[in-house]
Parts: C-alpha cells; sequence; structure tokens
C-alpha cells in the first residue's frame, strides 16, 4: 500500500478503532479514514505493520490480540485512555480456514469463533454504553458473503460471520431512537492477505476478488448511512435473494457452479 496523504485531525474529529488494521482491509479503512481527517485507534497483533499504518495514517498503534483472555477489555481501556471516546467502532479483524470440518484443529476452531465474533460482541458490549450516553455513535461489523449463503470448506467461518449479521439484526431493535446505529458491509473476496494466512490461496475462478480500497470506501460509506447492510460488489444481494426465495435451488445451483 503506498503512502496516503491525511487530513490532520483536529480536537473535534470524531474517533474511530478500527480492528484488524495492520494490513490488507483494515489498513485501507484506516487510509480511507485519515483522508476524512479522523482520529484512529488502530488494532491488530502485528506490531511493526501496525506501526507503520499508524505512521501513515496518523493514527495510534494498539497491539492487541483479541482472542486473549481480557484481550478486548485491555483493547477498549487503551482506546478510552486514548481520546476518552470512541464514535465508532469498525469491527474488521477476521481469521479464516479452509478444508473440511471434520479435519478443522480444535484450537483454530476456537480462535476463529473468538476473533470474528466473540470479540465484536465484547467490544460492541465495551464501547455502546458510552455512545448511548453520548447519543450517538456507529458499530460496523465487516461480515462477509460467506455468512448470508455458506460456503463449501468453510463451515466455521460461515457460521461466525451468519452470526454477526443476526446480532446486528437484533442489536438494532434494542437501539432504534437512540441515535447509535449497527451496519453490516457484506463483501466478497478481497484482495488482501488473509488467504494466505489462512494456509490455503483464494482458487475459485467466480467471483474474483475486489481491492481493498472498494470495500473501505463502502466501510466509510456505511458510517455516515440510514442504510442496514451493504453488499461489495453490489450484485452480490443478486444471490443473496435467491438464496432467501428459493433456497433448493440455490443449492442446487451452487453444487454445480460453485
Amino acid at each position: 500500500m503506498t503512502d496516503t496523504p491525511h487530513t490532520p485531525p483536529t480536537p473535534e474529529a470524531p474517533v474511530a478503532l478500527v480492528t484488524g488494521a495492520s494490513s490488507g482491509l483494515g489498513a485501507a479503512t484506516a487510509a480511507r479514514l485519515a483522508e476524512a481527517g479522523w482520529r484512529l485507534l488502530l488494532s491488530g497483533t502485528d506490531g511493526a505493520r501496525l506501526e507503520a499504518v499508524a505512521a501513515r495514517t496518523g493514527g495510534r498503534a494498539l497491539v492487541a490480540d483479541l482472542a486473549a483472555p481480557g484481550g478486548t477489555e485491555q483493547l477498549t481501556d487503551r482506546a478510552l485512555a486514548a481520546h476518552g471516546r470512541v464514535d465508532v467502532l469498525i469491527a474488521n479483524a477476521g481469521i479464516g480456514w479452509r478444508g473440511p470440518f471434520t479435519r478443522m484443529p480444535v484450537d483454530v476452531l476456537a480462535r476463529m469463533v473468538e476473533v470474528n465474533l466473540t470479540a465484536p460482541l465484547r467490544l460492541s458490549r465495551l464501547l455502546l454504553p458510552g455512545m448511548l450516553e453520548r447519543g450517538r455513535g456507529r458499530i460496523v461489523l465487516v461480515g462477509s458473503i460467506a455468512g448470508v449463503v455458506g460456503v463449501r470448506d468453510e463451515a466455521v467461518y460461515s457460521a461466525t460471520k451468519a452470526a454477526l449479521n443476526l446480532f446486528a439484526e437484533s442489536l438494532r431493535y434494542e437501539l432504534q431512537g437512540s441515535g447509535v446505529g449497527v451496519r453490516v458491509v457484506l463483501p466478497g473476496p478481497v484482495d488482501t492477505p488473509f488467504f494466505a494466512r489462512r494456509g490455503t490461496p483464494y482458487q475459485r475462478q467466480h467471483p474474483r476478488p475486489i481491492a481493498p480500497e472498494r470495500v473501505a470506501d463502502t466501510i466509510f460509506k456505511a458510517v455516515g448511512s440510514s442504510r442496514d447492510e451493504f453488499f461489495v460488489p453490489a450484485w452480490f444481494r443478486v444471490p443473496e435473494r435467491l438464496h432467501a426465495a428459493t433456497p433448493q435451488l440455490f443449492r442446487r445451483l451452487s453444487s454445480r457452479f460453485g
């Protein structure tokens, strides 16, 4: 990623906490927010990469392992100590694994649930009271099309992302009229190191991976929008609707064409 000029934030600028910000989509999102003059709190496990992103975007690096005991609590404490508040949580951190479910290592299963699902819920629980007290805020959950229609050999990953969707839908009912919104961004495959880190490269012919900057633009749009869900690319809503309307037909087509 090349250096991106960022607007120096003012003391009144909104504060965003971005998880998984050391590379890929999280780094691209940090760059997009920096262009708009936001104050950034950037979380990740790779300290060197995170510091590099913080230097490019004017953010503050907060190295944290969200799967470790007390990891989300420690991150929240440090984030609030830095600027006194968090206006927007962008829960982007996630890990993957591909293969038959019966071959999935139990420790990988547990860590995936912790990072992809439990950590966003914990962070939302810790930061939401402050947002409600101020009468404004956003929780942006980075989901996946895999959590809407399911993907072969990615059962646990799909399950964690699907759970985020229902968490967001349920929480919205509680937050009606509060000034705090919950948004879900649902991208397809993104051209990031995610696939290399999961140990299996992306091998499907379709859909092709999209640039992380494209998803970052959508995340930025989601923060200021009244819409609840954002598919990236937008045509992914078509298989979502087909799956909802005729699930048996969708499964037959999916099995045949992948």
